[in-house]
């Protein structure tokens, strides 16, 4: 199905070769100031064509409401928004009209419905997160105006590349703004003389991402003048490792996968709906709908399946307006399905992109052997431009519990306030020379 939500509800349409693509909400409260200007800075967040480590694919991504506002104001009723098309090429998928694309939708769309569409993936290409993407730009700004919700998403794994341990920790704990997740995560590129530097000057060889020496580094573009890449990776030295693995699978055209990890702060306490819509449940199943993903943990996740109980549980001690907080937060802001108020942190698992140019052996609809080579623009790593998707369908997932829990109790959310947040220094202090981790007092 296409329409997500309880009370907060989201249906999208398009196709990735369609006219455009888009959404409609349903839900949202009147009288919440809404522009554009809104929705616009996600958009332009996972669009195509950013830099050398995404698809080639050249698309403004302009939203227009067209429906439920006047004056800046939502008036309650459903909120159109659109996106459209404008730069197919619908000949590149000529080859793929008789063989089904190896790890794609193709064929399972076909013999579901009997048909696909002919070009770009129709439904399961990942244009269609652009109504998401839309829809959770609306939801968050009424989530930050109601309970000062943010919500933080970066990239913390390519392939076999990881963020440090000490640093994914400190960055769980207190959580980049999205400001400087992409600030953080920008390198520049100096393709003539081999290095990426970062906004602190620090060069990088090209070819591995290793940092390099001041004395040996090579002279060449600063920061400023260098084609800018960004890897949404909030640590330099492991953006850089990451930015050169993704640029060497796109020359060997192959792709890879990873992880992003999301943390909110300001979350309201007593949201989810036991049994069976659990707060994390209709997460997870929210990032499971998202294109590509095949993984989903809360709080500490597989590595609390190897853990005591007594290392395990989060104790208790007083919080704020009569609530209590936690000491540790290795559930990841949920007990029994109901969040507590304390920091969501969750992790979602990206397959490699299916649509690679190189020849695999394969066969046609028909079961004939067949080698096919994917034409086309195409993301060797899809994780760059994940962490907008993700934050919208978390935004949806909030604001739809949200609604929920107020029309369960009649009265509006409780969160833990300052306690509740993170005290934004740990990003500045791993993303600045000497790339330090802040040690908890």
């Amino acid at each position: 199905m296409s329409s997500f939500g309880t009370l907060f509800k989201v249906s999208t349409f398009g196709e990735s070769h369609g006219v455009g693509v888009g959404c409609i909400v349903d839900g949202l409260p009147a009288n919440l100031p809404l522009t554009e200007e809104d929705v616009q800075p996600q958009l332009t967040r996972r669009r195509p064509g950013q830099s050398s480590l995404t698809t080639a694919r050249n698309e403004a991504d302009t939203v227009t409401i067209l429906s439920g506002t006047e004056g800046g104001l939502t008036l309650g009723t459903p909120i159109a928004m659109m996106v459209k098309n404008q730069d197919q090429r619908k000949f590149d998928y000529a080859n793929t009209s008789s063989a089904p694309r190896p790890g794609h939708a193709d064929y399972t769309y076909q013999v579901k419905y009997g048909t696909r569409a002919s070009s770009g993936g129709g439904r399961a290409s990942a244009r269609e997160t652009i109504g998401r993407v839309a829809a959770g730009a609306v939801a968050e700004k009424w989530l930050q105006m109601e309970h000062k919700t943010m919500i933080s998403c970066w990239v913390s794994s390519i392939m076999d590349i990881d963020l440090p341990k000490d640093v994914a920790l400190a960055l769980e704990s207190d959580p980049p703004t999205r400001k400087e997740i992409d600030d953080f995560g920008t390198l520049a590129e100096d393709e003539e003389n081999g290095f990426f530097i970062d906004m602190n000057g620090q060069k990088y060889s090209r070819k591995d991402g290793e940092a390099l020496a001041p004395a040996s580094a090579p002279k060449g573009k600063s920061f400023e003048e260098g084609k800018k890449l960004y890897t949404r990776c909030p640590h330099p030295p492991t953006a850089a490792r990451m930015a050169a693995r993704i640029q060497q699978l796109r020359e060997e055209q192959d792709s890879t996968g990873g992880v992003v990890t999301t943390v909110v702060s300001g979350m309201p306490v007593g949201l989810g709906e036991p049994c069976f819509d659990k707060f994390e449940a209709e997460l997870a199943k929210a990032m499971l709908s998202l294109p590509a993903t095949k993984a989903f943990e809360i709080g500490d996740g597989f590595a609390a399946c190897r853990a005591r109980g007594s290392k395990n549980n989060d104790l208790f001690v007083k919080g704020s307006d009569g609530l209590l907080k936690c000491k540790t937060n290795h559930a990841g802001g949920t007990l029994g399905g109901i969040t507590s108020g304390e920091m969501l942190v969750f992790r979602v698992g990206i397959k490699p992109a299916s649509s690679i140019s190189q020849d695999q052996e394969t066969c046609t609809f028909d079961g004939e052997p067949h080698v096919l080579a994917v034409k086309g623009r195409h993301d060797p790593c899809v994780l760059p431009r994940a962490p907008p998707l993700v934050e919208g369908m978390t935004a949806m997932v909030l604001m739809d519990a949200v609604l929920r829990q107020r029309a369960r109790s009649g009265a509006v959310c409780k969160t833990l306030g300052e306690l509740g947040a993170g005290e934004g220094k740990a990003a500045r202090a791993v993303a600045e020379p000497p790339y330090k981790v802040p040690k908890s007092e």
